[in-house]
């Protein structure tokens, strides 16, 4: 069996759990979260854990078996405690601001970029060159750094564009004139 699917979740007392049928639904004080369970892995609630079991052996029932713990565990955590990255901005001049759930990036090119982001997730920026981005669901709060980050990721001579926090960027020489 897999190791990771063997582990039951354990649910704390300010989460809801709930299966109906191939749905699965959190609640929780960070709000609410569904997954929709592959048909060959069955969720049961026992107690204050949920157990996730697989039919047979075969190569992808013993990977969906640990994804859907895995999911399971990161719904609940979510839920209770939230997901956060942190954004840098590095270069003169450039900056981002937000109003009314849109980010807007100053990043030297002729227009301002706008962002607008869902209610899912929540974007800050405690200083003009930092962005903080929370939310419940760890792939939207990811996804949502990532996009952010491609719309100008940092270049390796000069090290300026966006960045995760604490994130090392390999710095490459550059010509030299003799």
């Amino acid at each position: 069996m897999s190791r990771i699917g063997r582990k039951p979740v354990t649910i704390p007392e300010t989460v809801k759990v709930a299966v109906q049928g191939t749905t699965l639904k959190v609640q929780g004080p960070k709000g609410e979260l569904t997954l929709s369970v592959h048909p060959r892995i069955a969720v049961k609630i026992e107690g204050k854990e949920v157990k996730v079991t697989r039919p047979t052996d075969i190569r992808t029932d013993r990977a969906l078996h640990g994804l859907t713990r895995s999911l399971i565990q990161n719904m609940v955590l979510g839920v209770t405690q939230g997901y956060a990255k942190e954004l840098e901005i590095v270069g003169v001049g450039m900056k981002a601001s937000v109003k009314d759930s849109v980010l807007t990036l100053l990043l030297g090119f002729t227009h301002p970029i706008n962002y607008p982001f869902g209610k899912d997730v929540e974007i800050k920026c405690p200083k003009p060159t930092s962005i903080t981005i929370t939310g419940a669901d760890k792939q939207r709060v990811g996804q949502t750094a990532a996009e952010i980050r491609s719309f100008m990721k940092p270049e390796p001579y000069k090290g300026k564009g966006i960045r995760y926090l604490g994130e090392h960027v390999r710095r490459k020489q550059g010509k030299t004139v003799s």
